[in-house]
């Protein structure tokens, strides 16, 4: 018996392959990777692709990423040897922190050395740390010191050139005070800023060294006499402006034994005084953005530093700052002759092979 006779099924025609999706435009694809919380995963999709490194690295997307996520504090820094000392587990930073111990070397022995002996660290902003050398008979004249900028990660260093005799004023120089200038939005990464305020005998002098072209040079920002600012002028070795702060593009210091401040604004290169609220003239005042044009005053005891710290808010008013600022928060404060702090510099994003500390004085 024949078997029956299967039917034959009709050939299929090929079917097309399924359609790629289309690419995501630049401006949706940053507005999903700007969501990603952690920077070490950011890092590793910026490894997956070219197009996905080029749009993570831009310097635009850099910017509105480290607004929306701070970093981590990563650890403290001694001033007198700085070391290094991570944060300790459960905090989120303690891994990156071990691997910073590890990694960063802040004995600076491979920076070469200045015209005397020993450089020390005054300042670290943005991963970098700022260094002086000092004349050893600063003690008979104001010198000004050798500087340099290094970076612990990489053992990269730039030695700063020395300020130009006609900017110098050391003739008639008091004081000096020598920072990072923070960064502001055109800066490219790897560009820096350092500023330097020279308490003169007649005068006060601001002088910038940018490192944004070739090798850097200095230039004067600001200058401004004692006597339009109606403070006194400063006396052999005194140090009339103190604990310097920064917000809304202004640099501020504390007048020393006075209610007051002196504001610089970055943007005009304008020097004028800010009245604080009555009794401050013992205090360590900061200066920090509160959000929404307002500012935030820490104001601290300089000789009572077991003394609770005050938190004020004031409003500006186009570009001013009103007199009335109201206490919005009481801080106790550890039991100690003093704190020195070195946390992560609030503006910065961290991604790995980076180090972002940011010095505060309490």
């Amino acid at each position: 018996m024949s078997s029956p006779v299967r039917p034959i099924l009709p050939l299929l025609e090929a079917t097309e392959s399924p359609r790629q999706p289309a690419a995501l435009p630049d401006d949706l694809l940053a507005e999903i990777l700007v969501r990603v919380a952690s920077p070490a995963v950011l890092a590793r999709v910026s490894t997956a692709c070219v197009s996905f490194h080029r749009l993570i690295t831009d310097p635009i997307f850099l910017r509105r990423y480290r607004s929306l996520h701070p970093p981590l504090v990563l650890g403290l820094v001694n001033e007198d040897d700085c070391s290094f000392e991570p944060a300790e587990a459960p905090h989120p930073g303690a891994p990156a922190g071990r691997a910073i111990t590890r990694a960063a070397d802040f004995s600076f022995d491979y920076v070469p050395r200045g015209r005397w002996d020993g450089w020390y660290p005054c300042e670290i902003y943005d991963g970098r740390v700022l260094l002086e050398c000092l004349c050893p008979d600063s003690d008979l004249e104001v010198v000004l010191p050798d500087l340099a900028v290094c970076d612990p990660l990489s053992r990269r260093y730039l030695l700063l050139p020395p300020i130009p005799d006609g900017q110098a004023y050391e003739q008639n120089l008091k004081h000096y005070d020598v920072r990072f200038a923070p960064s502001v939005d055109e800066d490219d990464e790897t560009s820096f800023r350092v500023i330097m305020l020279m308490h003169c005998y007649q005068e006060l002098v601001v002088t910038v060294f940018s490192s944004g072209s070739g090798s850097g040079s200095w230039s004067v920002s600001a200058s401004t006499s004692w006597d339009s600012l109606r403070l006194s002028r400063p006396t052999k070795f005194s140090q009339e402006l103190c604990y310097p702060s920064y917000a809304y593009n202004c640099l501020y210091w504390k007048v020393r034994l006075e209610s007051k401040l002196v504001k610089l604004n970055m943007n005009t290169k304008k020097f004028s005084t800010v009245d604080l609220l009555p009794e401050q003239e013992e205090r360590i005042i900061l200066i920090v953005e509160e959000g929404n044009g307002m500012l935030g005053m820490f104001s601290h005891h300089i000789y009572a530093k077991w003394s609770p710290a005050r938190y004020y808010t004031s409003v500006q008013k186009e570009g001013k700052i009103a007199n009335e600022w109201q206490l919005k928060n009481i801080i106790p404060m550890p039991v100690a002759d003093c704190c020195l702090y070195f946390v992560c510099q609030p503006q910065t994003v961290h991604f790995p092979g980076r180090l972002h500390i940011r010095m505060f004085h309490t």
